[in-house]
């Protein structure tokens, strides 16, 4: 069970990461971090491939509890309390605290059922044309296909489809959305809608987003976590956090010469 915390102040943690270790099997992946998830702001994690930003990304909602072998050491909270204790649905955790992936991923179903799909499974009992529409708009998707919502989601194109996730996850109320590389298989003018789309989701959502595009990061974050990844004797990558700040900071003054190699473009 996850309490109700509908109306956070804006001082409270939404998100929490303690001491977080997670491991593959027995391989540690990431080691030692610590960060905090403030609502209603966009927090970007960047940094190298096989730092481990995705996986700690997933940890906020338990979807690496759907990977063979995977184990998370630590403190992961929301709203203080351990999204890992024993008394906690991670059905529940996911509908809190929903996911956009990489790659747009709509159901083969119509736009209409894309939607709605969801919402029934979480026990929706109110007006689903209202709650189709609603979620439509948010994600800025609406006027393209309010006249088509019987076509299939596959249809569409593929910054329209990442809407249409996005509206997917809205529609099931979450507080907390997670984004894993939104825009990596999108055009620049796809990119700039989803950008744009963010920053007015911020308003109502908290959001946490993978990026390798430190110029998305700097034009949407209000925080900036950079991650590296050092070799271990046996070959693979750890991930750990090297810093965490305003990503102004982040960008312009950071306190470790990593960072400030990485976001320069001087990084080896």
């Amino acid at each position: 069970m996850v309490s109700d915390t509908s109306s956070p102040t804006m001082t409270e943690t939404v998100l929490r990461a303690k001491d977080l270790n997670v491991y593959y099997g027995s391989a540690l992946a990431v080691r030692d971090t610590s960060l905090d998830i403030l609502p209603r702001e966009i927090v970007a994690l960047i940094g190298p491939s096989g730092c481990g930003k995705s996986t700690v990304l997933r940890c906020f909602n338990r979807t690496n509890d759907l990977i063979p072998g995977a184990r998370v050491e630590g403190h992961v909270s929301y709203h203080s309390q351990d999204l890992y204790g024993d008394n906690i649905d991670p059905v529940e955790v996911r509908r809190r605290i929903g996911m956009v992936f990489q790659k747009p991923n709509p159901f083969h179903k119509s736009i209409y059922e894309n939607i709605a799909f969801g919402a029934r499974l979480n026990g929706f009992k109110g007006d689903m044309d209202e709650l189709v529409e609603r979620s439509l708009r948010r994600a800025v998707l609406w006027d393209e296909v309010k006249d088509k919502l019987k076509s299939s989601g596959l249809s569409l194109s593929g910054g329209q489809q990442q809407r249409l996730c996005i509206a997917r996850a809205i529609a099931i109320e979450p507080e907390v959305i997670l984004m894993d590389e939104p825009c990596s298989a999108l055009d620049p003018i796809s990119t700039i809608q989803i950008e744009e789309l963010m920053k007015d989701l911020v308003q109502k959502y908290t959001i946490i987003i993978v990026t390798h595009n430190m110029q998305q990061a700097s034009r949407v974050a209000d925080r900036t976590a950079f991650f590296n990844a050092e070799a271990t004797e046996g070959g693979h990558k750890v991930g750990y956090l090297v810093e965490y700040d305003t990503t102004e900071k982040i960008f312009n003054d950071p306190r470790e010469q990593f960072t400030r190699d990485y976001v320069s473009g001087r990084f080896g």
